[in-house]
């Protein structure tokens, strides 16, 4: 290949087991005890499923150890794989990859994120449909999905509260073993966000974005116009305030004049005036 990623800190790890129940907790147990990232599961038919984790080397390598003892506990033969540094090539043709990822983190939004998780296994799809329908009645919880792996093995998964699901999953172990084999039962109380998303879940509990539809051609009609009245403005006559006159104040010498005027002033202003001359006016004009 021309060109090659640089695998050398990173690593895959697998952990078998016989049951889908089991291999959730098993992966969850993996996932909650260092920090590897759940690619997904592989199921090859007659029960067996491989959860596949990857991360660092010694992430893996003590996730794999976890999930081994684990195994033991739930009573599984199973079989591990730590694989330090995977080639390009092997990544590309088998689903360990980017792919499962991209496929689980890219199917939408659940309503049911951050719930319980409870799995009920039977052999035979009789029981698990009879112990789906108990769970349901029983308790607060809704059915998510459900798993074949071969083998006649069938997982009915439900989600709710804790509580809720622990009551579910007791009625529904009582109703299979009456109905058909009751295989394995799995609760698992705080799931991480990878576990969640990589569970089956059913199309009717997924939000999908759906894109915002525009009109592709708008036809715009013409708006009739609408005369407006012409706005008159009347003339006023502008108001000044007019403006008071300014008081004088006289000196006391022009006061003093103003009320009693000099006689000599008043005497050049007096004219004489004598009557007229009679006797000179009645003369002829020859004498």
């Amino acid at each position: 290949m021309s060109r090659r990623e640089d695998f050398t800190d990173t690593a895959l790890g697998l952990v078998s087991a016989q049951s889908f129940p089991a291999i959730v907790g098993i992966a969850d147990h993996m996932l909650k005890s260092s920090g590897v990232t759940l690619v997904g599961y592989e199921k090859i038919g007659s029960g067996h499923c491989t959860a596949i984790v990857r991360g660092s080397v010694a992430d893996v390598r003590l996730a794999v150890q976890e999930g081994a003892e684990r195994a033991q506990q739930f009573g599984q033969e199973l079989s591990t794989l730590v694989l330090p540094r995977p080639m390009p090539n092997l990544e590309v043709v088998l689903p360990i990859g980017n792919r499962l990822a991209q496929l689980a983190s890219g199917r939408g939004h659940s309503k049911l994120s951050n719930q319980a998780v409870g799995l009920l296994e039977t052999r035979g799809f009789p029981a698990m449909v009879g112990a789906a329908d108990a769970m349901l009645k029983a308790a607060d919880v809704v059915l998510a999905a459900y798993e074949t792996i071969g083998a006649g093995l069938c997982t009915a998964i439900v989600r709710g509260s804790v509580a809720n699901v622990a009551m579910a999953l007791d009625v529904g172990m009582v109703e299979a073993e009456r109905i058909g084999e009751l295989h394995a039962v799995m609760l698992v109380p705080r799931p991480l966000e990878d576990l969640d998303q990589t569970l089956p879940l059913a199309s009717c509990w997924i939000e999908e974005l759906q894109p915002l539809r525009l009109p592709i051609a708008v036809k715009e009609t013409e708006k009739e116009l609408i005369a407006l009245p012409e706005l008159k403005q009347e003339r006023q006559p502008l108001a000044i305030p007019e403006a008071e006159p300014e008081r004088v104040e006289l000196s006391a010498t022009l006061q003093s004049l103003a009320s009693e005027p000099p006689r000599e002033l008043v005497d050049a202003i007096e004219i004489e005036v004598q009557p007229p001359d009679r006797s000179r006016s009645a003369r002829p004009e020859g004498e």
